[in-house]
């Protein structure tokens, strides 16, 4: 993506996509490790190794959607901080050129009275 925030129908389906295309590769690279993981058990017999996959796949997943909860809490977390900090900035802005405006409309009024 961007780096932007996107809006609408379009965005959405993007953020999905990535989000759909981000869990499969955390799928394979499970069970990649999962598969590394029983390789050197050669007693094991192929249901038990199966099995131990399973829950190694299972238990790895669980990990990861916890993670990534957390990743997008915290996000979520900044973009309400940054917004509410880009509003008191922008409000402050506003005030400088308000004031700045003023000053020079006075200064101006003086000098014409003045002249």
């Amino acid at each position: 993506m961007s780096g932007l925030p996107e809006r609408g129908a379009a965005g959405e389906l993007g953020n999905m996509v990535e989000g759909y295309l981000l869990w499969q590769a955390r799928v394979a690279e499970a069970e990649q490790r999962a598969q590394e993981f029983v390789r050197p058990m050669e007693w094991l017999t192929t249901s038990q190794r199966a099995e131990i996959e399973c829950h190694y796949v299972a238990d790895s997943l669980r990990r990861t959607r916890r993670d990534l909860e957390r990743i997008a809490a915290r996000s979520r977390s900044l973009r309400t901080e940054y917004e509410h900090r880009y509003q008191q900035l922008r409000r402050r802005c506003l005030g400088l050129a308000l004031t700045a405006n003023a000053v020079l409309l006075t200064a101006m009024a003086t000098l014409l009275s003045v002249l």
